[in-house]
């Protein structure tokens, strides 16, 4: 598999205040829930909130119903951080789910594991799932159920529901040529592979794919690209793609912007925005293939990018600069890039999911490790107006 504090800040500003309005910005992060593996560990996605206000999300292992670590889990929890299981995996019904599932327009949720299920032998190699907000859970599909893999083989990225009604995905090895697939199936689980990967127009798409304002896809692959990269399997292309299955390769990334793990958020712009994993980059992709690099986010970098209601995009880094084990940034749309958060190991570590902004305005994610229990973190991070008047001494 590919993968690779801030205490609470209240209005306690009161030295050297006058009694006059002032604006400082402040963030306070919160530990909504630590997982201990019983529960689910490694929490790898990012969240998604559904219409009834609650937020679903995957953890990697833990769940304890099969496997030696747990085959993980999906899980509801609320804003206020009560955590439901909904469904433990047992590897026959998929194992290690690796993104969100997405709500659909008929109310369930629909998402993918990047193994188990009834293809390729004891370990399987990954399912797309149903699942009702009560936590019923339908195998729609397991991969390798044709000869040679043909339709892909681990999905590590989540489904998209398109404007056709069908859900989009990708998968990081298999098709023609064993390179990943995109692929469309059906809410009902009939498969289509649109497109096999070739090496020179992508290696392992490990990202979501984001249906754009045009009715295209649009997307990355971690490697390939065959673009004279000094690394063996090639840095990584941005592509487009017809509903029809018709990819072009937009851009081939090199040595100094390598390997876009995650995929592509459209901006209010009309461009696209990304980052890449190593070295750890934000960028702009405008629909033709031109790219700006935007920030240097850190060492690595793996969850992707959104745009919030401010305008200004916001995001996760697996590992920051001075050694904390990651960060929660700020870029606005000319570069600027701000660090709200650094995480110390007892608020969480590397955080692998990106954030999603919830409709209280707050940002919501993941670490994958780290928290009292050790098994990763759910958090919540609120950016504030530290005073609107100093209160006095007395």
């Amino acid at each position: 598999m590919n993968k690779p504090t801030l205490s609470k800040a209240f209005c306690i500003i009161f030295v050297f205040c006058a009694a006059t309005a002032i604006a400082l910005p402040a963030q306070v992060l919160t530990t909504l829930h630590s997982f201990d593996g019983s529960d689910g560990s490694g929490p790898y996605a990012a969240l998604v909130q559904a219409s009834n206000g609650n937020f679903y999300g995957t953890t990697e292992y833990g769940g304890y119903s099969g496997c030696n670590n747990g085959c993980g889990t999906v899980f509801q929890m609320t804003p206020g951080g009560t955590l439901t299981t909904l469904h433990s995996f047992n590897g026959a019904d998929g194992a290690e789910p690796l993104a969100a599932p997405v709500q659909a327009s008929d109310g369930n949720l629909y998402g993918t594991t990047f193994g188990g299920g009834q293809g390729c032998g004891a370990n399987g190699c990954g399912t797309v799932f149903k699942i009702t907000p009560s936590g019923t859970l339908t195998t729609l599909y397991a991969f390798c159920s044709q000869p040679g893999c043909a339709d892909g083989t681990g999905p590590q990225a989540g489904l998209i529901q398109a404007s056709d009604g069908n859900f989009y995905g990708t998968t990081s090895g298999g098709g023609a040529n064993n390179y990943g697939t995109v692929f469309k199936i059906t809410p009902s689980g009939a498969l289509t592979t649109l497109h096999s990967f070739g090496y020179a127009d992508g290696d392992s798409p490990l990202g979501a794919l984001v249906q754009a304002s045009d009715g295209n896809f649009y997307g990355t692959t971690e490697l390939g690209g065959n673009s004279g990269c000094s690394f063996d399997r090639g840095c990584g292309t941005a592509f487009k793609m017809t509903p029809a299955g018709t990819l072009t390769t937009l851009y081939v990334f090199g040595p100094d912007d390598a390997f876009p793990f995650a995929g592509l958020v459209q901006a209010s712009d009309g461009n696209f925005y990304g980052t890449t994993s190593y070295p750890g980059t934000a960028f702009k992709i405008t629909p033709s293939g031109s790219v700006t690099t935007l920030a240097q986010l850190g060492p690595v970098t793996v969850a992707g990018l959104i745009q919030a209601t401010d305008g200004n995009f916001y995001g996760t880094a697996m590992e920051g600069s001075d050694n904390f084990p990651g960060t929660v940034f700020k870029i606005t749309p000319g570069g600027t890039l701000t660090t709200l958060h650094n995480f110390e190991g007892s608020d969480g570590e590397y955080p692998e999911g990106g954030l999603v902004q919830a409709t209280d305005g707050n940002f919501y994610g993941t670490t994958s490790q780290g928290g009292a229990n050790g098994g990763g973190t759910v958090f919540r991070l609120t950016t504030l107006r530290a005073c609107t008047v100093c209160p006095s001494l007395e």
